[in-house]
């Protein structure tokens, strides 16, 4: 839609009124999508000049007294509703009609959730399942001008049901020897509620068998009752633990026999018309030595240009996922449902059949196979002067894996390497060592994250937790991809076609004058009131690296961040400071890259395979869905760690272990241990017999008489008192560490704080 003007006078600037009138009627005009930011408002009003001085102190005022909110650049009044937003059906109106609330609101900034009225679907497809309480979907909403007070601020209809599971509990039917079945639920908030169930309530289920089960009624004494609606599998399979994360999410591990059938009737890409011939360029693939296909592959070489003296041609190929994928075939549908592949240790649940994405797609060396490839051009300072896109036909010369690449860079090269070392391996080398400077300059946020890495034996448990070595090779290639990703975004704009970005919003300003105020009391200080940029917190986590408050200021700057998401509209992404990125590098694993291949195939038009016309409230569907995927995968992963951690330390009843608390609520406190990096809790009822306050601006737990304090970050000594492996759930007590909390800090709790326990 057009934007209209505002109704106010040339150069005039507007009244707080006309200012907000104007972003209410620009976001209901353009359906909640369209950007308004400052330039804009001066556009619309036609501020110019000094003005603008005035009508950026004018928005900050607003945002200051919580009038408007920041998303990136965008400006809107706070707590309104995205035009489509994830959202959980909780219940029914008198009239009987569905009621949503958003799925993820910041209660804390914004108080109660609006709920959004569910219109009932105009034309229900046959077989197609219809809403209901416990339900999560993406639901297009928008204001409801005609609601009551006590009424729905919004109304909406059910764009795709993503979950009808909420509502359901689920867990392992236990079957004693005399009979007597129970249900353990596998919800770690549940950890140890146990379920009984008659024998006429477990249908077909047998012992270990993991159900859905609904709760049919609740005795004076003993366990509540249940009846299983549904058998999901047995536990006594192989992979059952990862079984549970897919029930539990319900993400879906079958492919339908017509994506299957597209699949297997796919032939090899030919060399037509469309497709450069690249054979004879020698990309190779660096991955992980386990890794099953590969999407990337990589080559450097010295530019020749005059006007890039020592400069590198940086290329990077990625599958061409976009030729065997079409959109709105059945292959398109069950990716866009998956919305990613979900790496699990015992397993991996891909988002496309095994024959497009470890065969056809898998960039196997010695053999053709179509990609679309970026070649960069770059200075010897690592700034990237242009790029340029090709839908090519390659071969791979080689299949690396980081470490091995790694170890022919340190001068060790392997058979396989040592052919590769002056032709592949060092120009690659010496292009990313001239990129790494142009990231040194750019700043990204900088946080220590070691990732941990689980190793099972063949019966599938727990062999041991590694953390494995972050080399420069990971690095290497992790640089590169940023460069491909941003040339996409780039090329995509030039191009004026509409795309998915992947965006990273700046904290908020709640968050970040909490960050503030626990700075403040280890002597460290924020600014406030500046532009924020990722180089701010670099410089506080070098301040603080190698000091007792490393682990504690990383975790809470984590925290400080917003989440990065998947969306229509480019708001930049802090955390790399950058001002455009897409993910273009990953359409094996990720539908978002593959909306980018086809919105680059299109926009180049390098043949088949392009993105169809296209809707902005469309695309904005498939971002929350895919964004939405993400953290569903993100939970079962963790999620099913959890499971085998517990399970791994469930014989280890009392033994002690070295943790650090990784979080600190009233009721207690999380920890990590240090050695295979499982997550517990330990009661605030287990700390001692005194008092002990909930200190929110020191993120501590302090006992009000002895001072004795529990704090984010500290490191302290833990004993496993209880530990349930099919919840996840592990239990622990104090068996060491504490610190004594300074005399102001203790009155300062004594006076404000929560009291979490009376001894």
């Amino acid at each position: 839609m057009k934007r209209q003007r505002a109704d106010a006078p040339h150069s005039a600037l507007p009244s707080r009124e006309d200012l907000l009138a104007f972003i209410a009627r620009e976001r209901e005009a353009n359906g909640g999508s369209g950007k308004i930011g400052k330039r804009e408002i001066a556009r619309a009003f036609g501020v110019k000049g000094d003005d603008r001085v005035e009508l950026k102190r004018l928005i900050a005022a607003l945002e200051a007294e919580g009038a408007l909110e920041r998303r990136g650049k965008r400006l809107t009044r706070p707590g309104v509703l995205p035009a489509v937003v994830l959202a959980d059906i909780t219940g029914r109106d008198p009239d009987g009609e569905l009621i949503a609330v958003p799925a993820e609101w910041n209660a804390d900034e914004f108080g109660a959730a609006p709920r959004i009225l569910v219109k009932a679907p105009r034309r229900p497809k046959p077989g197609e399942p219809l809403p209901g309480v416990g339900d999560r979907a993406l639901i297009r909403a928008e204001p409801d001008r005609d609601a009551g007070p006590n009424e729905p601020p919004y109304a909406g209809r059910i764009v795709k049901l993503l979950s009808t599971a909420r509502g359901r509990i689920i867990g392992v039917l236990r079957v004693a020897e005399n009979g007597v079945a129970r249900i353990e639920p596998v919800d770690k908030k549940q950890a140890g509620r146990e379920l009984s169930i008659a024998a006429e309530d477990r249908g077909e289920a047998e012992d270990g068998d993991l159900v859905a089960v609904d709760l049919i009624g609740k005795t004076r004494f003993g366990a509540p009752r249940a009846r299983v609606r549904e058998t999901l599998g047995s536990l006594t399979t192989e992979k059952a633990i990862s079984m549970i994360a897919l029930k539990v999410h319900g993400i879906p591990d079958v492919f339908r026999a017509e994506a299957l059938a597209e699949a297997a009737e796919a032939t090899p890409a030919a060399l037509e018309a469309h497709r450069e011939d690249w054979r004879a360029l020698p990309l190779v693939t660096i991955d992980p030595p386990d890794a099953k296909d590969h999407d990337d592959a990589v080559f450097a070489e010295p530019d020749t240009a005059a006007d890039n003296p020592n400069g590198h041609i940086v290329t990077v190929a990625i599958a061409d996922v976009a030729y065997y994928v079409r959109p709105h075939s059945a292959l398109d549908k069950d990716a866009l449902e998956r919305g990613n592949s979900v790496y699990f240790p015992d397993r991996v649940v891909p988002m496309l059949p095994e024959r497009i994405s470890n065969d056809l797609c898998s960039l196997r060396p010695h053999e053709d196979r179509p990609a679309l490839a970026v070649r960069m051009r770059i200075t010897d300072k690592g700034h990237k002067l242009d790029h340029s896109f090709h839908r090519i036909m390659m071969r791979s010369k080689a299949k690396l894996n980081y470490a091995q690449a790694q170890e022919a860079l340190d001068g060790r090269p392997d058979e396989t390497c040592a052919p590769l070392m002056e032709s592949v391996l060092a120009p690659l080398h010496r292009a990313y060592q001239a990129a790494d400077q142009a990231r040194e300059l750019r700043a990204p946020l900088d946080l220590d994250l070691p990732e941990r890495k689980i190793l099972l034996k063949p019966d599938g448990t727990v062999d041991r937790v590694v953390v494995p070595p972050r080399l420069s090779t990971h690095r290497l290639i992790e640089e590169f991809m940023i460069l491909a990703n941003v040339s996409a975004a780039e090329v995509l704009e030039e191009n004026r076609q509409k795309l998915i970005y992947r965006a990273h919003d700046e904290p908020s300003r709640e968050k970040v004058t909490a960050l503030s105020e626990f700075l403040a009391t280890i002597g460290v200080k924020l600014a406030k009131g500046q532009v924020l940029r990722p180089s701010h917190f670099n410089v506080i986590l070098a301040r603080v690296r190698g000091q007792e408050h490393e682990n504690i200021v990383n975790e809470i700057i984590l925290r400080t961040q917003a989440q990065a998401e998947y969306t229509h509209e480019n708001y930049g992404h802090f955390g790399l400071n950058l001002r455009r990125y897409a993910h273009f590098t990953s359409p094996i694993r990720r539908y978002a890259d593959l909306v980018v291949h086809r919105a680059l195939v299109r926009a180049l038009k390098f043949g088949p395979g392009a993105m169809p016309d296209v809707a902005a409230g469309e695309l904005a569907e498939i971002a929350a869905r895919i964004s939405g995927a993400e953290r569903r995968a993100m939970a079962a992963e963790r999620e099913t760690v959890d499971r085998l951690i517990a399970a791994h330390l469930a014989e280890q009843i009392g033994a002690r272990f070295a943790a650090r608390i990784s979080g600190v609520t009233k009721a207690g406190l999380f920890v990590r241990l240090l050695d295979t990096g499982a997550d517990g809790f330990v009661p605030a009822a287990t700390l001692g017999r005194e008092y002990f306050y909930y200190d929110e601006a020191a993120h501590a737990l302090t006992a009000r008489g002895s001072g004795e304090s529990y704090r984010l970050g500290d490191h302290i000594e833990v004993r496993l008192v209880e530990a349930t492996p099919i919840a996840g759930a592990l239990r622990f007590e104090i068996a060491g560490g504490g610190r004594t909390a300074p005399p102001q800090r203790r009155r300062s709790a004594a006076k404000g704080g929560r009291p979490s326990r009376r001894g």
